[in-house]
């Protein structure tokens, strides 16, 4: 029977070391092709935690690597530019996004989200911008929400 271990690791950077070496050294695979492929298939994040699924035979010591999407708070990180967010987002900006790469990120996860629409998903990622500090074409991301809301902001 298959046993599947999800772990979260920087794109392109994994390790036999911990998180994945202590989960699957018991299962007696190749730590050296996991963490390659891994590598391989999350490369284009570098620099993002990214979630990853390992599901492993133990009796052929067969594997096959799942790659999730980074959370929306990583995917603005990236696109903004930095590593952490503002710690007071009341008081100081993190960085300020077009409403384009708003678009684009909650296309990427909408799979991943309870959006029933590209709108929904839109307003769920600029819910994350006001957590993380983030301006949308210069306004609060609240603005632009309410903006979309009433119609003036077509999505």
């Amino acid at each position: 029977m298959p046993q599947e271990v999800s772990i979260m690791v920087e794109g392109g950077k994994a390790t036999a070391g911990p998180p994945l070496g202590p989960a699957l050294g018991p299962l007696g695979i190749n730590l050296g092709l996991v963490v390659k492929e891994i590598n391989e298939k999350t490369k284009a994040f570098s620099g993002m935690q990214v979630p990853v699924k390992v599901i492993v035979d133990p009796e052929t010591k067969k594997f096959e690597i799942a790659v999730g999407k980074p959370p929306v708070s990583a995917l603005l990180k990236k696109e903004v530019g930095v590593e952490t967010a503002t710690g007071a987002v009341k008081t100081k900006v993190t960085g300020n996004l077009k409403l384009d790469q708003i678009k684009k990120i909650a296309e990427t996860k909408i799979d991943n989200m309870n959006a029933a629409s590209l709108k929904a998903a839109v307003m769920e990622v600029l819910g994350t911008c006001v957590s993380l500090g983030i301006t949308v074409d210069q306004k609060d991301p609240r603005e632009i929400q309410k903006l979309i809301k009433e119609g003036s902001i077509k999505i």
